[in-house]
């Protein structure tokens, strides 16, 4: 075995974006949509309801994403004590959202040029997006009373990317894949009810605006129903899994993105280096000379592992050669190692 230090110019990062299928199994669509009854009726119910790609109670059931529905006044839910009035689940996913994304308790979501006092929340499960959403890859189909409609974002159109405290931001449209349709507008909202909603890819999150899709087609709406009635159950969230699951035509894609980053290490055994063996039976136990007088002048070796040690002496990490590698005085190699994470 046998040492070299390592220069600057041997080290080279790298840092390359990858794209996936973002649901279970490698999946880039879901199309069948399940809740677990066990979830509806417990007290995490009445915040969120979290919808799987099979039966909850089946074996590889994963949550893929959760749904949440959030109110300014607290609407839409029933109050936790009815002397205080105001104060619900929904007010308080409201609080919860407003700090992760806006960072201001007195900020407002502004979807498009609408000013809204609620919204729906889905939220993708950590595990399947990994680093980000990849932006221009949603395709999200939504069935309401009146008709269905296919939403996606806005990123391949918006001149500028907005940033919030939660990061990027883009608008929902009417579109697919990233293509906007232009059947409302050039922005694929109509100018009435603003934009559907909001992407948030760096945390996972991609908001909903009741107001345009609750309206009329006209207006390009589906009729999705929300209620916003003060102190009642409102059943939001499972009116929003129903718009999702839909019927026969439901379906929603969507990709994941992270950075892989890779550390390039090029070793470079000279002619001059790495030729002699430090083996116990190269050398004779009891001369300490060579064995074959023929690798004195003419020695050969064959290297089969880099190991990189750190100025401690310390092995931080190995690496192997898919084959051994011949080196003499008449060979020089380089040997380019890396490392992802």
């Amino acid at each position: 075995m046998s040492f070299k230090r390592l220069e600057a110019d041997d080290f080279v990062v790298s840092a390359d974006s990858i794209t996936a299928a973002l649901w279970t199994n490698n999946q880039p669509t879901l199309t069948e949509f399940y809740t677990s009854s066990i979830q509806e009726a417990s007290t995490s119910g009445n915040y969120y309801l979290s919808a799987y790609q099979t039966g909850s109670d089946l074996t590889g059931s994963e949550v893929q994403f959760d749904i949440a529905y959030g109110n300014k006044n607290g609407s839409g839910s029933a109050y936790f004590n009815g002397a205080v009035t105001g104060v619900s689940p929904t007010k308080t996913i409201y609080g919860q959202y407003r700090t992760l994304v806006l960072g201001d308790e007195n900020a407002s979501f502004i979807f498009g040029n609408l000013t809204s006092s609620d919204f729906w929340a889905l939220s993708i499960d950590r595990t399947h997006y990994k680093e980000s959403l990849f932006p221009g890859s949603l395709t999200l189909t939504l069935s309401g009373a009146l008709d269905s409609i296919t939403l996606t974002d806005d990123s391949k159109i918006a001149s500028s990317v907005t940033f919030k405290d939660a990061g990027r931001v883009f608008n929902i449209v009417s579109g697919s894949a990233g293509t906007v349709f232009t059947d409302l507008n050039s922005n694929g909202w109509s100018a009435n009810s603003g934009s559907y909603g909001w992407v948030l890819p760096d945390i996972g999150v991609i908001m909903l605006n009741p107001d345009a899709l609750s309206g009329s087609v006209a207006s390009g709406g589906i009729g999705l129903p929300v209620s916003r009635s003060e102190n009642a159950p409102g059943d939001n969230n499972a009116k929003m899994f129903e718009a999702i699951s839909g019927s026969g035509a439901s379906s929603f894609t969507l990709n994941s993105q992270e950075t892989i980053t890779a550390d390039y290490i090029f070793v470079r055994p000279r002619s001059s280096e790495f030729n002699y063996s430090e083996n116990p039976s190269y050398i004779s136990g009891s001369t300490g000379e060579v064995v074959h007088s023929s690798f004195v002048n003419n020695p050969q070796t064959y290297i089969t592992t880099v190991g990189l040690y750190n100025d401690n002496n310390e092995l931080l990490a190995v690496a192997k050669l898919s084959r051994p590698l011949l080196k003499d005085f008449t060979k020089e190699a380089l040997v380019r190692v890396k490392l992802d994470f």
